[in-house]
């Protein structure tokens, strides 16, 4: 598996099972000649066009990031440009949709467990910081995770 992150995650991208960690201030993946079967794209600071030549012929892009800059939109514009990009390649485009179904949470808290998935947690936010969590992941530097907690009240 390879990971691309700034100078400053290498590290942590090395230690969540990064085999291979690409510095993009540094090198431009796309522009590598190395091929990927399967593309995760939290980022968007790269063009669909870059992302699709970073690909192998049948490989999978999934454009999960692409940030704030359309507030009603978020990501959604970039998702519909890439649809139309790949509508007639042999590459794939797809989408990233959570998954809340009970059999999913149970495998994934059995990967946790067994120390195969590592969750990276930035910072935690109470429910009432609401705002501010929103506006720090809005800025682009979180570094893992950022969680809202509430407290569940007791029921009588």
């Amino acid at each position: 598996m390879t990971g691309v992150c700034s100078t400053r995650n290498v590290d942590l991208v090395r230690s969540i099972g990064a085999e291979h960690v690409i510095d993009y201030t540094k090198v431009d993946f796309t522009r590598t000649g190395q091929r990927y079967d399967f593309i995760l794209d939290n980022v968007a600071n790269r063009s669909l066009s870059e992302l699709r030549r970073a690909l192998t012929p049948k490989g999978t892009l999934v454009p999960n990031g692409g940030g704030f800059d359309h507030r009603w939109m978020a990501s959604g514009g970039r998702l519909i440009r890439a649809k139309l990009l790949f509508a007639f390649a042999s590459q794939n485009v797809q989408t990233f949709i959570a998954s809340s179904k009970q059999q999913n949470l149970v495998a994934l808290s059995e990967l946790i467990e067994a120390g195969k998935v590592t969750p990276v947690i930035d910072r935690t936010y109470p429910l009432s910081e609401t705002p501010q969590a929103i506006a720090y992941v809005g800025q682009g530097h979180a570094r893992g995770k950022v969680i809202i907690s509430f407290a569940r009240r007791a029921t009588s």
